[in-house]
């Protein structure tokens, strides 16, 4: 895949088209992403009295839902910086062998 948890993407196909957002997760078995406010669906859910922290309420949620990975571009991200560290004057001496 070429996006990863955290990467700024865009969305260039489908309902949410031209649309960015971060990646919350990645399902790399289904070749999807699920993106922050992109794709959102209102899932109904029962309210529930099983589990170890007791009841948990029933109604109407909100959330995001997985895209295919096709449907998104990776955008260069400003506070990120992929580039490689730059080599040191110290390092010089490294590649000769040398100890000073």
């Amino acid at each position: 895949m070429h996006v990863k948890k955290g990467d700024l993407v865009q969305v260039i196909a489908g309902k949410d088209k031209g649309a960015k957002g971060h990646v919350i997760a990645t399902l790399p078995r289904e070749d999807r992403v699920v993106v922050e406010g992109i794709n959102m669906i209102k899932k109904h859910t029962k309210e529930t009295h099983q589990g170890p922290r007791g009841a948990k309420t029933g109604g109407v949620q909100t959330m995001e839902a997985p895209i295919h990975v096709s449907n998104v571009k990776k955008l260069k991200d400003e506070k990120r910086d992929d580039k490689p560290a730059a080599k040191k004057a110290d390092d010089k001496a490294d590649e000769t062998g040398e100890d000073s």
